[in-house]
């Protein structure tokens, strides 16, 4: 075969390592969610009132998920700490919000590790979750 094919195929194969994953749906993230939940050995269910309850419930310290997002994910929050603006949590107001699986774990690793001094589980995720996509 000639130099020529062999530049092309590797051009070819570098141009599809090259492409970005594709987005995610919230719901797609929550669908994934509740498969980790049933392998933690748990599942009942995600539900919105559960979400929003550990959403801005103080978890044995003095913040919540609502100190820096504020008591409506729809709107713009405030890290306490520093005072960097966040954008809105709610899909609804924020469009990139849960589209990425690597950004929604991390989000949630840092954030939970900052409110409950612990990781959440996968149900609390997919509960607040459930929440979240109720905002309007």
């Amino acid at each position: 075969m000639s130099r020529i094919f062999y530049v092309a195929v590797l051009v070819a194969v570098a141009g599809l390592v090259a492409q970005p994953a594709l987005a995610e749906t919230p719901n797609q993230i929550l669908n994934s969610l509740a498969s980790s939940a049933k392998a933690e050995g748990g599942n009942k269910g995600f539900t919105a009132v559960n979400g929003e309850q550990f959403f801005k419930a103080k978890h044995g310290g003095e913040l919540s998920c609502a100190s820096c997002h504020t008591d409506n994910p729809a709107n713009s929050g405030k890290h306490s700490k520093t005072g960097k603006v966040i954008q809105p949590l709610a899909p609804s107001a924020n469009a990139e919000r849960f589209t990425d699986p690597a950004k929604v774990e991390k989000w949630f690793k840092r954030n939970c590790n900052d409110v409950l001094s612990r990781a959440c589980t996968a149900q609390e995720k997919g509960d607040v979750l459930a929440y979240l996509l109720t905002i309007k």
